[in-house]
């Protein structure tokens, strides 16, 4: 039985790997590193700005020098900010389902995106309210696929759910876009709705059940579907 649903954010409820995608070119094209938009999409989505930078330096042959990342990071969050600044990125009917799924569930954000990031899109959406925190990428020590923020997630649900049952992790819902976050949702034990918007369907072949998007996901039929797996 499903007792709580944690979200990830971009790319299952913001339409933002684009504006990430260009935030990380821009910030590397300066010390001459090309970021290929496939490469990206099929490799490196759905990691951490740490991990991404950190990776894609290793790659390169680069020293990875913590201050060079620490730059890196700084810049690509500036270029990022500016460019959501003022815009409601949902997608269409993203935050229709988190209402109703809301109205039945204790909600929780986990998401690999930075915490300034992550509430500044929720605010604008205005769903922020229906969300008891966000776990984002300074809470934990390893990004997606690793399940640090979904074990994170579930031990913030019993804390602020007290004095209620503990949830455990078999009861949560996640709800992913890429191969990482349903890797790191399964790692952490939980079941997991892949939502098919930022890579093809083949691609997430780990969730337990897959949808085009949220606008098409009837909350009842997807409950009823994993009851009965």
């Amino acid at each position: 039985m499903i007792r709580a649903i944690i979200f990830d954010l971009d790319g299952t409820l913001a339409d933002t790997e684009s504006l990430h995608f260009e935030a990380f070119r821009e910030s590397l094209a300066p010390y001459g590193i090309e970021l290929d938009r496939d490469e990206y999409f099929d490799r490196l989505i759905g990691f951490t700005d740490q991990d991404l930078f950190t990776t894609l330096l290793a790659d390169r042959g680069r020293i990875t020098d913590a201050s060079l990342v620490a730059n890196l990071m700084a810049v690509k969050a500036a270029l990022y900010q500016s460019s959501i600044a003022g815009c409601d990125v949902l997608y269409p009917g993203a935050a229709d389902f988190v209402r109703r799924c809301a109205e039945r569930f204790p909600l929780i954000i986990a998401t690999g995106t930075l915490k300034a990031e992550a509430e500044l899109i929720l605010t604008r959406g205005q769903i922020r309210e229906l969300f008891l925190d966000v776990i984002a990428a300074e809470d934990v020590a390893h990004g997606k696929p690793e399940p640090d923020g979904f074990l994170a997630a579930l031990g913030r649900l019993g804390f602020l759910l007290r004095p209620r049952p503990s949830i455990v992790a078999a009861e949560c819902l996640a709800i992913e876009d890429t191969a990482a976050g349903i890797a790191a949702a399964r790692r952490a034990g939980m079941k997991v709705l892949g939502v098919s918007q930022t890579a093809p369907a083949g691609e997430l072949s780990g969730a337990h059940l897959l949808r085009p998007s949220l606008r098409e996901t009837d909350l009842d039929e997807l409950l009823q579907l994993l009851a009965s797996s």
